[in-house]
């Protein structure tokens, strides 16, 4: 036996479920379930039994697991005495995020787990948070930063980090669109809107023209909120963005905020994972992380 193997091992003594060690583990259910088979020769018992519908411990089974605990206990003590960074957690975290999100909001949330975990790769992808849920559903990402949907899949783990309010903008410099803001009221159903094409950003404005009865004159549907943004600062319609994309906009000299005729609701922002994959040791760190901080 090895030290993999008995990492294996206690894994799947906990999860009673094949698929899913195999899966969090990273190996095929073929390779961990010959590892065991192997572990059971080298025993010389029985330590699973497995039926079509489950899988428990044997007698035998619950003693060997009380062996391998103490066996890895007493690994992870002899590799700290020898080199005390080899205690320290390794692997890889994928991060997904807006461009805003990574100047706002994740600088906080690393710094805390880096400072833990020095040894951890981040890999940071970046693009529209309202991709953010189905990168993580699809394993293209450990954790997405997202707005929270109305209606959250029961496979996602969302912790909130912070609210973000929404705010109207519009051009501050003479174009078409600052001639019709001068008019004696604002003219709601004659501006031209830049709109999200998709995801909680256009929920919000849906609801919101919903709400004044309004026939919007859609002039777009961007992808990302920093595009439409940047759009809004050409001249080209104005739109419904988050506070925070407008902060750290390069052109938010060039944007102005509008009153708004009814109140906006703010976005939760937070972090999404995988249910399925929290226990992972990379995935918990950092969920840990933000819990705590």
């Amino acid at each position: 036996m090895d030290i993999r193997t008995i990492k294996l091992y206690l894994h799947l003594a906990n999860s009673l479920h094949f698929a899913r060690t195999a899966q969090q583990m990273h190996v095929s259910p073929s390779t961990l379930s010959r590892a065991m088979q192997r572990l059971e020769e080298e025993v010389g018992a029985k330590l699973f039994q497995r039926d079509n519908r489950s899988v428990t411990l044997t007698n035998a089974g619950v003693e060997y697991r009380s062996f391998a605990e103490q066996t890895l206990d007493n690994w992870s003590q002899l590799k700290h005495r020898l080199d005390p960074q080899q205690d320290l957690l390794r692997g890889k975290l994928n991060l997904y995020c807006s461009v805003t999100a990574a100047y706002s909001h994740l600088p906080g949330l690393l710094d805390r787990f880096r400072n833990e975990h020095p040894l951890v790769e981040i890999a940071l992808i970046t693009g529209d948070p309202a991709d953010a849920l189905e990168m993580v559903r699809q394993n293209r990402a450990d954790i997405g930063i997202a707005a929270k949907p109305e209606h959250l899949t029961d496979s996602l783990n969302f912790i909130k980090i912070d609210d973000v309010p929404l705010s109207i903008i519009a051009p501050t410099f003479k174009c078409a669109v600052r001639e019709l803001l001068n008019e004696s009221y604002i003219p709601w159903d004659r501006l031209p809107f830049i709109i999200p094409e998709h995801g909680p950003g256009r929920r919000r404005v849906d609801n919101w023209f919903k709400q004044l009865g309004l026939n919007p004159n859609v002039y777009a549907q961007v992808s990302g909120q920093e595009a439409i943004a940047s759009m809004v600062a050409l001249g080209c319609g104005v739109s419904i963005t988050p506070e925070v994309v407008v902060q750290n906009s390069p052109v938010k000299d060039r944007i102005q905020r509008l009153s708004s005729p009814v109140s906006i609701p703010p976005f939760e922002l937070g972090c999404c994972s995988k249910k399925s994959r929290q226990d992972e040791p990379v995935i918990a760190a950092f969920l840990k992380e933000i819990d705590t901080g």
